[in-house]
């Protein structure tokens, strides 16, 4: 374990800590013989989470999301895509109950202080782009059962959901498109969460409009911050806020520091343009990450680290207060994977370091659960 003041880790093992989105299932899980249940090492497999990994960074919950890229929204393509979100979701149960003396689903708020009270750590999932549900709203419905209790409209390219806030077209329904608004209702009806993060400010502003109860942003940034698309205004923040939601900051490098000219996001943007008609198949994912790679390697990160990530987090609670905010690290999908933030063992680090500039343990506790906790149990009637 890294050397944290003792305060400091008698409080975060105290608190209840749930990042709201992490990419393990994708990332991680679906490898074959990777294990959760042993520790691995971001050096050298690149993941970022494990159950052990969780012991070690005092991680009581987190949002695994099932991410499927978007390629073609031909029908075939559409089924094809639905297809591979459910059968990650059926390895993510697999693993779970492979692990079960170690952690479990957890369906609402209770499951998660449940667990923790037993010892284990809770799993909620998420699906990341509903591009995988394809044109069928009752397949939200599927999803719910199969344990989905937050609902991600876009990932960067628009759907038939909503817009995206990093499509090189622009907009395409101008926010939310009709199928969009009945999967609100649908999620309303269901208790899901709705996530926002990735898409338009018009989609924002049109699902804090629709939907009935508050809605996040898993994974987002501050636009005051740093100014990214995938951030969002200090205005369109303070609605999301009105209406009882929560903003949990990402550590995506390229969201966190402002890099005048860096053209990282936009080149990834039009490598998925190339694939925009593809189905999606193992040689095509292949030959999308190799252009990927070549992509990333072209346009580095900012040198984005720690700070930047603390700097968010108090820029967030100066805006919209202590209620407002919480922690969805992006972890196994891009974030951190710099000093300070190497991967899920590290978290005790920002409990101290928000120690260490005068934070209360109050505030610390909304921080990393408790605003996450109260979104849950409104939407879901608790």
């Amino acid at each position: 374990m890294s050397a944290i003041r003792p305060d400091a880790r008698e409080l975060h093992e105290r608190l209840f800590t749930i990042d709201t989105h992490i990419d393990t299932p994708t990332a991680s899980l679906m490898r074959e013989n990777w294990d959760f249940g042993v520790r691995h090492d971001y050096a050298t497999d690149r993941s970022q989470c494990d159950l052990p990994r969780m012991r070690e960074g005092g991680v009581d919950a987190l949002v695994f999301a099932v991410y499927v890229g978007q390629m073609g929204r031909s029908p075939e393509a559409l089924r094809v895509a639905h297809e591979r979100a459910v059968r990650c979701f059926e390895r993510t149960h697999s693993v779970l109950r492979a692990n079960a003396t170690e952690c479990g689903l957890a369906l609402t708020a209770e499951d998660g202080l449940r667990l923790k009270a037993e010892g284990k750590r809770a799993i909620y999932l998420s699906t990341e782009n509903a591009y995988s549900l394809g044109r069928d709203v009752g397949n939200v419905e599927k999803f719910h059962r199969l344990g989905v209790r937050m609902m991600g409209l876009t990932h960067m390219m628009n759907n038939d959901i909503a817009d995206a806030s990093t499509d090189p077209r622009g907009a395409e329904w101008g926010g939310l498109s009709p199928l969009g608004r009945e999967v609100v209702a649908e999620c309303n009806r269901l208790g899901m969460v709705l996530d926002a993060s990735h898409a338009s400010d018009d989609a924002l502003r049109g699902l804090l409009e629709h939907s009935r109860a508050p809605v996040v942003l898993s994974h987002s940034g501050p636009r005051g911050a740093c100014d990214h698309p995938r951030n969002v205004g200090d205005e369109l923040l303070r609605e999301l806020a009105a209406q009882g939601g929560v903003i949990q900051i990402n550590a995506l490098a390229v969201s966190l520091r402002d890099a005048p000219g860096n053209r990282r996001t936009a080149a990834i943007a039009e490598v998925l343009m190339k694939y925009r008609d593809r189905v999606i198949s193992p040689e095509t994912l292949a030959e999308e990450d190799r252009d990927y790679d070549v992509v990333c390697a072209a346009h580095p990160n900012p040198p984005a680290g720690f700070d930047d990530v603390i700097r968010h987090i108090e820029y967030a609670v100066d805006l919209l207060g202590i209620d407002h905010v919480g922690i969805g690290f992006d972890l196994d999908g891009g974030g951190g994977a710099f000093a300070g933030l190497r991967d899920v063992a590290d978290y005790p680090k920002i409990t101290e370091a928000l120690l260490a500039r005068g934070w209360s343990g109050e505030a610390l506790a909304k921080l990393w659960g408790g605003n996450t906790l109260r979104v849950l149990r409104a939407v879901q009637g608790d």
